[in-house]
């Protein structure tokens, strides 16, 4: 398998974690629509003493890092685009693990994306 290939997979795969892993951390600490000046320093102390917004953070520090690896070898055009597998995995990963539904249009869309990312990883 191509390694730039196998490198951006990791770095999706640690990025989709790492967002799955936030959304539930920042869903146990509650909405954040009413935070003012004066609550977000009691606030900031609570996301900083979240297990699962620590771990979200650590993946997406390691998607960051295999970034920067496949940016230093590879084309940007043709990097980028395979960064939108997010939007794949994204999707089914929040239906399995979080319970998330999407309709169908959105599916459609994912598709149309998915479509996307095969014909740019098709690299010529």
């Amino acid at each position: 398998m191509n390694k730039t290939l196998l490198i951006m997979g990791l770095a999706v795969l640690a990025g989709v974690v790492g967002d799955l892993f936030l959304s539930v951390g920042m869903k146990d600490l509650g909405d954040v629509s009413g935070l003012t000046f004066k609550t977000a320093g009691s606030f900031i102390l609570k996301v900083m003493g979240c297990p699962k917004i620590w771990v979200g953070t650590f993946f997406l520090a390691l998607f960051f890092f295999l970034w920067l690896t496949v940016l230093s070898w590879a084309e940007l055009s043709f990097v980028l685009p395979l960064q939108a597998a997010t939007f794949i995995l994204g999707p089914m990963l929040a239906q399995i693990f979080l319970g998330e539904q999407a309709n169908p249009l959105r599916w459609f869309g994912t598709v149309l994306i998915s479509i996307g990312v095969v014909l740019v990883s098709l690299k010529s």
